[in-house]
């Protein structure tokens, strides 16, 4: 059988293209396109032009995981009728093994036609990650279960943020478990109603007490209040100048906290609407006690079909969830690492899923007892295949 192998390089304005025969010659002239839908033309008819000149059977075609730059060009090659015939094989690597192989090529300079040329030699040489072919059904759930994940993120990461600018201005709230929840309505109201922690300290107790009851439901108001109070004595106190422009900031977070999550019932909201084209497998995974309509949806997405995967280890792999060997003359390690090099968005959904039903077991180090990991993930791997 011929072979034709297709290294590209991608970046955000163009995409350069190197390809190699089955011996390794050039079996075209390396070109440079621009990354738009008439540089994947020019790709395909240079492809075909091989393919036709070489009697090819079987195309493999390679390129870098570069952000989503080459997100179009892949998808677009997978479908491209013209190709089907040649049974095209797409593959994404990590940069890290085209890195690793570029070293056993030689001392090469580094540019992005070397880069294009090792993804062609690396395709050619072979070893390559397991190829699965291209569900576009899965795309749209995709991107919703991605932004829903990047909006929980940013949530995080401002709620840390506003933590830090509530303990310079509140020392003591911080410290004390005053309210359950220093992010909700009452906290904001706080903030809104009393421009400095003096204010607070002089406020009556029946009057805080009751300022408490009007903005949230409490066991035990005035006993809220006393702890308020005894918060506010703890705390340190700072320039008027600094206070006001902490209110500013602190205000403008719990702001950005509203939206976001004003933003992640809605993209909720809108997974719940693209899962239900898959709902035998929704039903199926949110069978499994732990995993609810936000993970089944992330691990229906990125899994893409698991008729693609052969296996449970293949799933396993493909997420980034196994664990390497160590072993050397009579000696073999039973505590090794986690090797976390997969599909990220996967392996998030996975552990959670996992953590949730009880099946998994993490340490601190991301290492697991050698009688645990044959059971990783086992009732979910029931369930899917």
């Amino acid at each position: 059988m011929n072979k034709l192998f297709v290294g590209m390089d991608v970046s955000l304005n163009d995409v350069k293209v190197h390809i190699l025969d089955q011996e390794g010659n050039d079996a075209s002239s390396r070109f440079s396109v621009e990354n738009n839908p008439h540089g994947c033309d020019v790709i395909v008819s240079r492809i075909l032009e091989c393919c036709n000149k070489y009697n090819i059977q079987k195309v493999f075609i390679g390129l870098e995981s570069t952000s989503v730059y080459g997100w179009h060009l892949q998808y677009y090659l997978a479908d491209h009728s013209a190709l089907k015939p040649y049974q095209p094989s797409i593959t994404t690597f990590n940069a890290n093994i085209i890195n690793a192989f570029k070293k056993s090529l030689g001392n090469l300079p580094k540019n992005d036609w070397i880069d294009a040329f090792a993804i062609a030699e690396k395709l050619r040489f072979g070893r390559l990650p397991k190829s699965c072919s291209v569900d576009f059904r899965y795309l749209a759930l995709q991107r919703l279960t991605r932004h829903r994940f990047h909006i929980v993120n940013s949530i995080v990461r401002e709620k840390n943020y506003l933590l830090s600018n509530l303990f310079l201005k509140f020392s003591g709230l911080c410290q004390n478990k005053v309210f359950s929840n220093n992010f909700g309505a009452t906290a904001t109201e706080i903030f809104n109603e009393f421009f400095t922690l003096d204010d607070i300290a002089a406020r009556p107790l029946d009057e805080l007490a009751g300022f408490l009851v009007s903005k949230d439901c409490f066991d035990d108001p005035e006993a809220t209040a006393k702890l308020l109070q005894e918060a506010v004595r703890k705390s340190y106190r700072i320039n008027a100048t600094v206070d006001d422009s902490l209110n500013f900031v602190i205000k403008s977070c719990f702001d950005n906290l509203q939206s976001l999550e004003k933003q992640k019932k809605a993209v909720e909201k809108a997974i719940i609407n693209e899962v239900k084209g898959f709902n035998n497998e929704f039903l199926c995974l949110t069978s499994v006690k732990g995993i609810g309509p936000t993970i089944a949806a992330g691990l229906i997405s990125e899994i893409g079909g698991i008729s693609r995967f052969d296996n449970d280890n293949a799933l396993a792999k493909f997420s980034g969830l196994y664990w390497s060997e160590y072993q050397s003359a009579d000696f073999k390690a039973e505590d090794t690492y986690l090797k976390r090099t997969g599909n990220e968005y996967l392996r998030y959904y996975f552990i959670q899923a996992a953590l949730s039903s009880g099946s998994i077991y993490l340490s601190s180090h991301n290492t697991m007892p050698a009688n645990l990991k044959k059971a990783k993930l086992t009732s979910i791997n029931v369930l899917l295949y």
